[in-house]
């Protein structure tokens, strides 16, 4: 399962990460689109930040991942939140005890859904789990951008005072399947030991275009009310690696 054997140095590679302005974002779009929501499902919340920060604007929170090792990392952080709860289970099968007022999927975790059977199953199972007029706000790879910008090989580093993270990410896009296959290599030093880890993982991106959006989510009880580039408000162009979709069930 990717991020299992990395799960516990993700914090550590996305410490740059602004979670607190997207934690900020996502609520403004929330009260915009469902302003009376309260209790809100994470999808594919990872090591728990989004849910965590989203409890500050009023919200409970059940953050659903399908990585233990993710969600350990999340209860560790969260605990004494009462606001905030933890299931581990996957988009397609995941079951709250009471319907959400709205449902977020957040950092490319629908790119994630990576077929078509995928993709429905999870849109299908979000629908049993959200009430009618609830909100569904997700983020994915957006098609054009990814066609015209092309996915390059990056490397990132990052560390805390036990670690240096090296992580090498290498693209294969394969167009007919819209697709783009992502090669881990992470290298893990110990800071006080100097040895290293390998870790190397496959993830399977899927970029997505809107109007397979909008009959993805038509044909499974949904309409799609708004798009944008996820975190400026701007139309989607090629420009728009990060794609924002916000529907509404019906």
């Amino acid at each position: 399962m990717v991020f299992d054997e990395y799960a516990q140095y993700y914090d550590v590679l996305y410490q740059d990460k602004d979670y607190e302005g997207e934690a900020k974002y996502i609520a403004g779009l929330l009260k915009k689109y469902a302003p009376k929501a309260k209790h809100l499902a994470d999808l594919g919340c990872g090591t728990g930040r989004h849910a965590e920060l989203l409890t500050n604007y009023g919200y409970t929170e059940c953050g659903i991942d399908m990585s233990e090792d993710m969600l350990a990392a999340a209860k560790q952080r969260a605990a004494g939140n009462e606001s905030l709860s933890f299931a581990c289970a996957s988009l397609q099968d995941f079951t709250l005890e009471e319907p959400a007022d709205a449902v977020t999927a957040l950092f490319h975790v629908m790119s994630y859904q990576s077929t078509d059977k995928m993709f429905l199953a999870a849109l299908h199972n979000v629908g049993r789990n959200v009430r009618h007029g609830g909100a569904f706000v997700f983020d994915c790879w957006y098609g054009p951008a990814v066609l015209l910008q092309r996915p390059e090989l990056r490397v990132k580093r990052m560390e805390n005072q036990n670690v240096r993270v090296t992580r090498i990410a290498e693209p294969l896009i394969r167009e007919n399947e819209n697709i783009v296959e992502v090669h881990y290599d992470v290298f893990v030093e110990n800071k006080m030991t100097k040895e290293i880890h390998e870790i190397r993982e496959n993830h399977i991106m899927r970029y997505f275009f809107p109007e397979e959006v909008r009959s993805a989510l038509g044909n499974t009880g949904f309409e799609l009310l708004d798009s944008f580039e996820f975190m400026t408000g701007k139309p989607l162009s090629k420009d728009s690696w990060g794609a924002c979709f916000v529907a509404r069930r019906c």
